[in-house]
């Protein structure tokens, strides 16, 4: 390990949470010193409004073992979740909210589970302190059809309580409200994960930022979830399996009037059919044309980068 690497890093977003920034660093120092190991807390100020960043830099003045990372503005939880991640130099890497309704006390459990060879650590919400019919019923359907969809089976994707070792964190990238769903996008790379029961209270202060309207954008990105996991790296066989059998039942129409107007001499050209087989042909030639250009554009994605198709777990030379 070297002089800047530490064997735990926290990472904590923030937005507008001026009043448990203060009760939630008390107490989670108190629970990191217990554990006697190396650690950073690292909170990213999401372009908060209030006085939350400048308790934090009051906080920072006496704790080197704190990093406060300030955003331009408010980019959202993934975004803050990401610029965390990437500052963080602990071998495990734990998240956690600000909202003071998690117990810092869970991360042992957490740590607990990693040593047992676990790469992710999921924190379940089982006695979960929100309104039933606007936060816990939307939040056990979304659960139930993002485990059927991805194939990931948790009880809590929703909890911000996590521990992920830190080879696996840096190999998941963040984009628009993809938090939620790191757990899925790290089984791409093939990990070990495991699900605990942790603590839940109810938000003392402050208000919470989640509302009904974020259902919608849960099943927009668990469609773009489902396609990175399945189709990122071969577009061509889902956009060309839709085109040809698009373009398939299009000749199939076109052939079907072609025979009733050369043999039965019957008219088609006021037969909607017509127009449909048109279409269907055309929709085809377009979906294996797209699929063509998904192809070369994930080989320069890929090859622009330097970007590997594969992630290695271990080398023995």
């Amino acid at each position: 390990m070297t002089e800047d690497q530490r064997e735990l890093s926290v990472v904590i977003p923030v937005y507008n949470e001026e009043t448990n920034i203060e009760p939630l660093y008390r107490g989670l120092k108190e629970v990191l010193e217990g554990l006697g190991l190396s650690y950073e807390i690292v909170v990213v100020d999401d372009g908060s409004t209030d006085g939350s960043f400048e308790v934090l830099r009051e906080l920072h003045r006496g704790d080197q073992a704190l990093k406060v990372i300030r955003l331009r503005r408010n980019f959202g939880q993934a975004a803050a979740f990401a610029a965390g991640f990437d500052r963080a130099v602990g071998e495990t890497v734990v998240s956690m909210d600000a909202d003071l309704q998690f117990d810092p006390a869970d991360i042992r459990t957490l740590l607990d589970k990693i040593a047992e060879g676990y790469d992710i650590v999921s924190g379940w919400r089982v006695d979960r302190q929100e309104a039933l019919l606007t936060r816990r019923l939307p939040s056990m359907a979304a659960n139930w059809l993002i485990s059927r969809i991805t194939g990931v089976r948790l009880h809590d994707y929703g909890c911000s309580l996590k521990a992920y070792r830190l080879e696996v964190i840096r190999n998941v990238r963040l984009y628009g409200e993809l938090h939620r769903f790191i757990p899925a996008l790290a089984s791409s790379i093939g990990v070990r994960l495991a699900e605990v029961p942790v603590s839940h209270y109810p938000r003392r202060y402050g208000k919470s930022k989640y509302d009904l309207s974020r259902t919608l954008t849960v099943i927009l990105d668990l469609l773009t979830v489902k396609f990175l996991l399945s189709y990122a790296t071969r577009p061509m066989q889902v956009f060309g399996l839709l085109g040809i059998f698009s373009f398939a039942v299009g000749t199939v129409i076109a052939a079907y009037l072609s025979f009733i107007r050369l043999f039965l001499g019957s008219p088609i050209a006021n037969r909607p059919l017509l127009l449909l087989s048109i279409l269907l042909i055309f929709v085809g030639v377009q979906l294996v044309t797209m699929g063509l250009l998904g192809e070369l554009t994930i080989r320069t994605y890929h090859e622009a980068q330097g970007k590997k198709i594969y992630v290695i777990r271990e080398m023995l030379e």
